[in-house]
């Protein structure tokens, strides 16, 4: 086998949701390795400042503004990748969403929102990617999802929900795929050092308040996570679980589930004090 530095040169790999977190660092970490990175941003100015700094270190970049939610944008931009490069060797489909807010205070509209970017994002480019990956023999899609696609959590649980599904999705994914060549690994994340948090919609919660919350862990940085996630990418891990406080968190669940829902009950009494008007969820 290669060794981690030369493992990833010269392979095309896609990236959504790189303009910054997760998303950015393993955009860094494949070009620093020697990959052509495809990189894609629902942002912008994000996108192409990632681009810019990429280009100034020697890596071999293009960018394109997308939203994954956005089926038919997701196929062009794929199969653009295949026919200027002649194959996709990676998907790294990171692109996401948060809204935190309890079930009854968000909409249906909110609902939609998280499943159409989080969940159908990823299944946008699985759609798009897997006949190619499939045509070509050989591949490899990496999905981030969450620890929260693990264990539920309250306060996000639309997030919580497109997360499992992804999870779902790619253990299935990874079955099939096996005898056609095509490699899948899903990222389960805890904590990690991105605007998510911050950026996130709120739905009648204070959000100061809630990220008090986090500040009882202290987060990985997302280049810490990128190199995890490549490191497992390279040893064809089906799961990873990061960082390994996370990965605790996941063992108790399965093997001692009663004391991971008193964690999150006590979690979710704190998130009471952290509601704005007790009466919203006469307004849905």
């Amino acid at each position: 086998m290669k060794n981690n530095l030369d493992f990833f040169k010269d392979k095309i790999a896609i990236v959504t949701g790189a303009g910054s977190g997760i998303g950015r660092s393993l955009a860094m970490a494949l070009s620093n390795r020697g990959a052509r990175v495809v990189i894609s941003d629902i942002n912008t100015i994000r996108i192409e400042k990632v681009k810019t700094e990429l280009e100034e270190s020697g890596g071999k970049v293009s960018a394109t503004t997308l939203d994954v939610s956005d089926y038919d944008a997701v196929n062009r931009m794929i199969k653009s990748v295949a026919a200027e490069h002649g194959r996709v060797d990676y998907m790294f489909s990171n692109a996401g969403i948060a809204i935190g807010g309890e079930v009854r205070d968000i909409t249906i509209k909110e609902w939609r929102k998280t499943m159409e970017v989080n969940l159908f994002g990823v299944i946008n480019c699985v759609d798009s990617v897997y006949p190619i990956m499939v045509k070509q023999g050989k591949g490899h899609i990496v999905n981030i999802a969450s620890i929260e696609g693990l264990i539920p959590f309250p306060g996000h649980i639309s997030y919580t929900a497109s997360k499992f599904g992804i999870v779902g999705l790619s253990h299935g994914l990874r079955i099939e795929g096996t005898s056609l060549g095509v490699k899948v690994t899903v990222v389960c994340p805890g904590y990690i050092d991105t605007p998510i948090f911050q950026e996130s919609e709120m739905v009648n919660l204070d959000r100061e308040k809630v990220l008090k919350l986090l500040d009882l862990i202290s987060p990985m940085s997302p280049d810490d996570c990128a190199q995890k996630i490549l490191a497992g990418v390279r040893r064809n891990r089906g799961i990873l679980v990061i960082p390994f406080r996370a990965k605790i968190l996941w063992y108790l669940y399965r093997f001692v589930p009663n004391l991971i829902f008193k964690i999150t009950l006590w979690r979710r009494n704190i998130l009471d004090d952290s509601r704005i008007d007790d009466s919203y969820e006469s307004l849905k």
